[in-house]
C-alpha cells in the first residue's frame, strides 16, 4: 500500500476521533449556553478558521464555477439549510439522551444514504439492507427502555441521522459541479446565521455562560468544523474506500470512549450489544457495496488465461 494511503488512513482516523470527541464538547456546552448558542458560535469560528483557504484556493474547473456564482450560493444555501436542521436535532437531542446513544444514532446516517438514493435513482445492494436491519435491531437494544419506550433525545438523534443523510446526498450533487471548500465556507455561514438568530429569539444567555463554555465552543467550532472538515478533504483525496468507510464509521466508538472517559457513562450489556450490532450494520452497508463494485470491476481480468495479472 502506498505511503500516501496510510496518511489519508492516519488522518481520517484522526478525524475520527475529534468528531466522536466532539460530542462531549458538545454536551458540556449546554452546562452554561443553550444549545441553538452554542451551535450558532461553533459554525462561525468554523467558518472563520476555513475562510483562508476560501481566499487562498485555486479550484479547478470552469471559471465560472470557481466563483460564487447564483447556483452554487442557491446550492449551498440548502445545503446549510439542512445543516442547521441536523446539527441542532443533534445538539437538542444532548440534553435528553448520552453521548454514547448519540454518537451511534448520529451514525445511522450511513445506511440512511443508500436507502434514500433509492428516490433519486441509485442502486442499492443486499448488503445494505443486511446493514440496516442488523443496525435496527442494534438501535432497539441500546434505546428501547424497560417500558418499552425510546428517550425523546434518541428519536432527535434518528431524526438528525436522515438530515445528515440528505445533506451528504446534497453535498455529493454540489461537490461534483463546484469547490468543496467554498460550498463548505457557505453552508458553515449559513448555519451560524440561523443558529444565531435562533438563540436571539428563543435563548436567554450571559457573557459569562459564554465564557464558561469557551473551551467547548473553540473545541466544537476550530476542531471538529475548522480541523475536521479540511482534514478530511486533505485526507479522502488519496483514501482507499473501503479503509474510509471503516475508519470514519469509528466516530461512533470514539464518542463512545469519550463518553465513558470524561463524563462516566456507561453501558449496560444490552446496550454494548446493540451497539456492537450497529457498528456492525454500518460496516456491512458501507463494505458490502465496495467490495461487489470491485469483484464486477475484475470479471473481465479472472476471464483472462492463467499469468495474467
Amino acid at each position: 500500500m502506498k505511503s500516501s494511503a496510510y496518511r489519508s488512513d492516519a488522518l481520517m482516523l484522526l478525524t475520527a476521533l475529534i468528531w466522536g470527541s466532539t460530542f462531549v464538547a458538545q454536551s458540556v456546552a449546554m452546562d452554561h449556553v443553550g444549545p441553538f448558542l452554542y451551535t450558532g458560535l461553533r459554525f462561525t469560528l468554523g467558518a472563520l478558521a476555513i475562510l483562508p483557504l476560501v481566499l487562498l484556493a485555486s479550484p479547478q474547473g470552469k471559471s465560472a464555477e470557481r466563483r460564487f456564482s447564483k447556483p452554487m450560493l442557491l446550492g449551498s444555501l440548502v445545503l446549510g439549510l439542512m445543516l442547521t436542521l441536523g446539527i441542532n436535532l443533534q445538539q437538542i437531542g444532548l440534553m435528553f439522551t448520552t453521548v454514547t446513544n448519540a454518537g451511534f444514532i448520529t451514525g445511522l446516517y450511513v445506511i440512511l444514504v443508500p436507502i434514500f438514493g433509492l428516490f433519486i435513482g441509485m442502486r442499492t445492494s443486499l448488503g445494505t439492507w443486511g446493514g440496516a436491519l442488523l443496525a435496527l435491531v442494534g438501535m432497539l437494544l441500546l434505546s428501547v427502555n424497560a417500558d418499552y419506550s425510546v428517550a425523546p433525545g434518541d428519536w432527535l438523534q434518528l431524526t438528525g441521522a436522515a438530515c445528515w443523510a440528505v445533506h451528504v446526498l446534497l453535498v455529493g450533487a454540489l461537490a461534483s459541479r463546484y469547490d468543496p471548500v467554498r460550498v463548505a465556507f457557505c453552508q458553515f455561514v449559513v448555519c451560524a446565521v440561523i443558529s444565531l438568530t435562533m438563540a436571539l429569539l428563543f435563548e436567554t444567555f450571559s457573557w459569562d455562560g459564554i465564557v464558561l463554555a469557551g473551551p467547548a465552543i473553540l473545541y466544537g467550532g476550530l476542531l471538529a468544523v475548522g480541523v475536521g472538515f479540511t482534514l478530511q478533504v486533505v485526507a479522502q483525496k488519496n483514501a482507499i474506500a473501503s479503509h474510509a468507510a471503516v475508519i470514519l464509521s469509528l466516530e461512533a466508538v470514539f464518542a463512545a470512549l469519550a463518553g465513558w472517559l470524561f463524563l462516566e457513562e456507561s453501558l449496560s450489556l444490552r446496550g454494548f450489544i446493540g451497539c456492537c450490532l450497529m457498528l456492525a450494520g454500518m460496516l456491512i452497508a458501507q463494505l458490502v457495496p465496495i467490495y461487489l463494485e470491485r469483484r464486477r470491476a475484475l470479471v473481465p481480468v479472472q476471464q483472462e488465461p492463467a499469468g495474467h495479472h
